[in-house]
């Protein structure tokens, strides 16, 4: 456990239409059942063009497929939206993007030992095997793959981003590598501008070497365990557990590039909000799982130099996001160090430049 961040892990509670994880104050709440929903989801988080009015069905059956339901498009960008046969929305999977988000059983993400608002979602965010485009639905494996990605059977984009916050527990794999838990953002460093070693990459948290094929491999710094700068970070959700390619280049455009900047310029995905060089408002045309890119280093000139995860509308009403800073000491969705909002007057907000989806 890193210094200057504490915690205590509660013990997972469970009642009759709710289950909740609660480890240290990281909080995901999955609300089930087939109560009538007291808010509508349009209130909640529903990109611009895109109304979701009713609670689409907790389950389906094994023998579903794409032909039982209709598939809408919609504009700016371009994209498809699937709804059942009762009309309500069940995806949103945009042209060019490996990015798909579902709806299903709503839950609540926060870090409620640290200020900041929850985020109160029926959003699940999904990588689909390859980018989407108009008509992929009539393919063999989409049924299988929605109706899998429906059932909440594995952890979604958002649900592995909130694995690595402050208190997150421990998980090791087969090979004994800790791939989950506390993250913090890199080893103290005085002379740094933000306090802190920069530079650690997602292989630098789990402590193993990675071959990067033709680009050859990379070897983890023994004084960055645990730790992953904002980019490594993305690099560790949407690739090493998302399964997103990764590079060590800037060049290649269908991998993950190392630096914030590289990903969001060069890198793989659709442009949502351009990057004019200036305060970007364009919030509606958000969905969950968007990459977002700040410029916060006055020193470096006009340049991305933050990314983090976008979450959704939170409890206050503000666009909230979910990344890996020096101030707190790795990834959070929480306001200290600076609000996780992208409206208001708070340093995100006013460096807030560009948004990408994968």
């Amino acid at each position: 456990m890193r210094q200057g961040r504490r915690g205590r892990v509660k013990a997972a509670e469970i009642a009759v239409l709710a289950v909740v994880i609660a480890v240290s104050g990281v909080l995901v709440t999955i609300v089930g059942g087939n109560q009538e929903d007291p808010q509508p989801m349009a209130a909640v988080m529903a990109p611009e063009g895109l109304t979701v009015n009713r609670q689409p069905k907790a389950e389906f059956a094994a023998s579903v497929s794409a032909s039982d339901f209709t598939y809408e498009r919609i504009s700016d960008p371009a994209r498809t939206v699937v709804r059942d046969a009762d009309g309500r929305v069940l995806a949103t999977l945009t042209d060019g993007a490996r990015t798909a988000v579902t709806y299903g059983k709503r839950r609540r993400l926060a870090e409620d030992q640290f200020p900041g608002a929850a985020v109160s979602t029926r959003a699940y965010v999904h990588l689909l095997p390859r980018p989407w485009r108009q008509g992929m639905q009539s393919e063999p494996w989409f049924g299988e793959w929605l109706r899998k990605k429906m059932s909440g059977s594995q952890p979604d984009i958002l649900a592995i981003g909130m694995q690595y916050v402050h208190g997150a527990a421990e998980r090791r794999n087969a090979d004994g590598v800790r791939v989950r838990g506390d993250a913090s953002f890199g080893p103290l460093n005085p002379e740094s501008r933000v306090g802190r070693d920069q530079q650690n990459d997602f292989y630098d948290y789990l402590g193993i070497s990675w071959d990067f094929g033709p680009e050859g491999v990379r070897y983890p710094d023994k004084r960055r365990y645990g730790a992953v700068d904002c980019s490594g970070y993305v690099r560790l959700v949407y690739g090493y557990r998302g399964g997103f390619p990764l590079s060590s280049t800037a060049t290649a455009t269908s991998a993950l590039p190392r630096r914030a900047h590289e990903i969001g310029t060069v890198g793989p995905g659709i442009q949502i909000i351009p990057d004019r060089q200036v305060k970007a408002t364009a919030y509606g045309r958000l969905q969950p799982g968007d990459l977002l890119f700040f410029d916060n280093d006055p020193t470096t000139g006009p340049r991305l130099d933050h990314t983090g995860i976008y979450l959704g509308v939170d409890t206050e009403g503000r666009h909230r996001f979910l990344s890996s800073r020096a101030k707190i000491d790795g990834p959070t969705m929480s306001d200290v160090g600076g609000a996780s909002l992208l409206d208001g007057g708070g340093l995100y907000a006013r460096s807030f430049r560009s948004a990408k989806r994968l």
